[in-house]
């Protein structure tokens, strides 16, 4: 279930950046090509756990600090973004091929069909996930959302580029149990 917040588009590019709310059930949101078949669930490793990112071939899952809705913005970009690590807590970056021009953007237990959909270039893309809040959202847990100011914030920026693979530029060292490297 998700309710879009706002949304700002251009003719040119189509959807510009799109914010909206989603339930990160299992705390995860997911990101896949529009009739993705992407089975994200072995690609839940030690490893992937820890650094908040699973990822297949035309699919993502972001991992989120809390099990309620987080606040999600996604932005389509034609190039890499600048780099602003110091506005969050956890950045990451994963590829993913999209075929269909658009990605669906959706809790990982909401109904696919109902889903948000966010018009993208078709090829590979690289998507940066940047989540903030994460101290404030952790303390409150499974009352996080409910006030803007308490709840986690996900920016999911995504642009056309060659596959490369995951990586996490900032690591969240709060008490989330995420702090080993492994």
């Amino acid at each position: 279930m998700y309710q879009i917040i706002a949304s700002r588009s251009t003719e040119e590019h189509g959807v510009d950046s799109l914010d909206v709310e989603l339930f990160a059930d299992y705390h995860q949101i997911h990101l896949s090509d529009d009739g993705s078949a992407g089975d994200l669930s072995e690609a839940w490793t030690d490893q992937a756990v820890v650094d908040r990112l699973a990822v297949v071939d035309d699919a993502m899952a972001i991992g989120t600090s809390v099990n309620v809705t987080v606040a999600v913005r996604v932005e389509v970009l034609d190039a890499p973004p600048a780099a602003d690590l110091a506005d969050y807590d956890h950045v990451v970056e994963g590829s993913m091929q999209v075929r269909s021009g658009r990605i669906v953007v959706m809790g990982c237990t909401d109904y696919e069909p109902d889903a948000v959909r966010v018009p993208v270039p078709v090829g590979p893309v690289r998507v940066r996930a940047a989540s903030s809040n994460l101290a404030e959202a952790e303390r409150l847990g499974v009352d996080s959302d409910e006030a803007p100011q308490t709840m986690e914030r996900l920016r999911v920026q995504v642009w056309p580029a060659p596959r490369e693979e995951p990586v996490v530029l900032k690591r969240w060292v709060g008490e989330s149990g995420l702090r080993q490297d492994r």
